[in-house]
């Protein structure tokens, strides 16, 4: 068996190095925790900033925006084994290629793959990130759970009527177009009844309100649709289809984060060995048994998404990649949570200017306790806890090696 990259894939990648330090702005190099962006306007509401929009172009224009795509869809035909050479790469030295995800891992790959002519047109400038768009999948009353969704979507004939909420809507303050998902048959069992509609923003009865973190910036927002008038043409797939959307939507956003979510692991693992190294603990068997086994825990994530991967590359589903979903993002919170812990009394300063080193650490928790919903909530494990700092029995039974003593009785 030759467990090594062929010559074509390392050239592949020496190529790939070489652009990253010809054309990589340093805005792109994210040094924190969380990939996004911190550029508001003057009333704390997220804009995309333009090195932003320059990158995410320029990357399209080289080929090395989704590599796997043919050039007119910003990419050059890599091979499987590429694309993951790719996509550690970028993970590895905290490079992102959109502050917008949406449109390039989302909507760009399921208008490709269930949309029609005219509509699979649309994809470029979604991948190229010319044309911004937001996903509408939550709502105030179904949560995660989209197959409860209520906004509705009665047939006109010509047109569909929109009618309903949506929440925690990514970008949509900033978006053009939202890849919408409605109730189009109510009769139906709650699985069947669902349809993907292309809404434009602008339409009349459309309504966007920002809604703000406890930081006072607005990242997200609620997307209010009053007897919005929807053409038929704006549907993709067939009518009642939009199950089938999901699943793929879903599957097109997990493909490779849980590559970036690893890298940010094994950041936080090595930066843990720092800290315990300039602490003096190194001598603290407790601690250092904590530090090998997050440690042996992000590696063996690794090793699941190549055999995830390896299985993808071959044809087959990859349902490792969405059980790594789950792991990853509740593993970061561990991480974080025992960075805070070895500072001591110093966890409870999030002030970067007095803070231990600028208050990652902190930062890093609060943002990583919203990455058990996005992309899809994981369920039980984060239905109780998001409060006070308490503990899911559920979690506490998977990492009740990571706590000296865990007394919950939930």
């Amino acid at each position: 068996m030759n467990l090594a990259f062929s010559a074509a894939d390392l050239a592949f990648r020496d190529e790939l190095l070489h652009f990253l330090q010809q054309h990589c702005p340093p805005e792109a190099q994210v040094t924190r925790d969380r990939i996004g962006t911190d550029d508001v306007d003057d009333n704390g509401v997220m804009v995309i900033p333009a090195w932003a929009k320059a990158w995410q172009a320029t990357l399209f224009d080289h080929g090395w925006m989704i590599p796997s795509y043919p050039p007119h869809l910003g990419g050059r035909n890599a091979t499987p084994t590429q694309t993951l050479l790719y996509l550690e790469a970028l993970a590895q030295r905290g490079i992102c290629r959109s502050v917008h995800f949406g449109g390039y891992a989302i909507v760009g790959p399921s208008l490709l793959e269930f949309g029609n002519a005219q509509q699979q047109a649309l994809a470029p400038a979604a991948i190229r990130g010319d044309t911004v768009w937001c996903i509408g999948m939550s709502e105030p009353g179904a949560g995660s759970d989209l197959a409860a969704l209520s906004t509705r979507a009665e047939d006109a004939g010509d047109h569909f009527v929109v009618t309903g909420q949506k929440v925690w809507t990514s970008y949509a303050m900033v978006a053009s177009r939202c890849f919408c998902y409605v109730r189009t048959d109510k009769d139906a069992p709650k699985h069947r009844g669902i349809s993907v509609l292309l809404i434009d923003l602008d339409s009349p009865g459309v309504e966007i309100r920002p809604l703000r973190h406890l930081t006072g910036q607005a990242e997200f927002a609620e997307v209010f649709f009053d007897a919005v008038k929807v053409p038929r043409e704006n549907l993709i797939g067939e009518l009642n289809g939009g199950w089938r959307i999901t699943m793929g939507s879903l599957a097109h956003e997990r493909g490779g984060l849980w590559v970036e979510g690893v890298a940010s692991c094994l950041r936080a693992v090595d930066d843990i060995i720092a800290m315990v190294a300039r602490l003096g603990l190194q001598g603290d068997s407790a601690v250092t048994t904590r530090v090998a086994r997050l440690y042996s825990q992000a590696r063996s994530l690794r090793a699941m998404g190549w055999k995830g991967f390896a299985s993808f590359a071959q044809g087959s589903s990859a349902p490792e990649h969405s059980y790594m979903k789950v792991a990853i993002s509740e593993l970061q919170q561990t991480l974080y949570e025992f960075g805070m812990d070895l500072q001591g009394s110093g966890l409870a300063v999030t002030d970067p200017a007095i803070a231990q080193e600028a208050g990652r650490w902190q930062s890093a928790f609060q943002n990583a306790l919203a990455a058990t919903i996005g992309g899809g909530t994981s369920g039980n494990t984060t239905q109780r806890g998001c409060a006070a700092g308490a503990r899911p029995a559920a979690w506490l039974r998977r990492y009740a090696w990571t706590f000296p003593s865990p007394t919950s009785n939930a």
